[in-house]
């Protein structure tokens, strides 16, 4: 399997994020729902924080890709939902704090929206990831 991270000539180069994945070879792909900040029993963390809301949301994250035998490092498409108005640094430095130093960032698309499925949800954040398929 490989995976190739391609940042062509011609387009802006910035270390946050890649312009193309190229995958290849035998490999799974997960598809993670929009996840947002409810814990395990239902509850909206960190109400009117976007920054908490954030912590949460990679928690959960982390463990929809486990189920899936993925880790936050398997992602190459990051889609992230932010409610107009909301600041994106306390959520940007989540995400930093989370991702760390891991080469070849992620495809990332950032779309700025009018609401989510709740009006507590500041940020929903889903994902692809590739992981190589160790069957067979």
């Amino acid at each position: 399997m490989s995976i190739e991270y391609l940042n062509p000539d011609g387009l802006h180069k910035n270390p946050a994020y890649s312009q193309v994945v190229v995958t290849q070879g035998k490999f799974r792909t997960v598809y993670v729902g929009g996840q947002n900040a409810v814990d395990s029993t239902g509850e909206i963390v960190g109400k009117g924080d976007i920054g908490q809301q954030a912590e949460q949301i990679f928690k959960n994250l982390e463990i929809a890709l486990s189920a899936a035998g993925a880790r936050l490092e398997n992602v190459i498409k990051w889609n992230v939902y932010v409610v107009q108005g909301q600041p994106l640094q306390p959520a940007f430095e989540v995400f930093r704090s989370v991702w760390g130093n891991h080469p070849n960032p992620p495809l990332v698309t950032v779309l700025v929206v009018a609401g989510l499925a709740n009006p507590g949800f500041l940020l929903e954040i889903e994902t692809i990831a590739v992981v190589p398929d160790d069957i067979g």
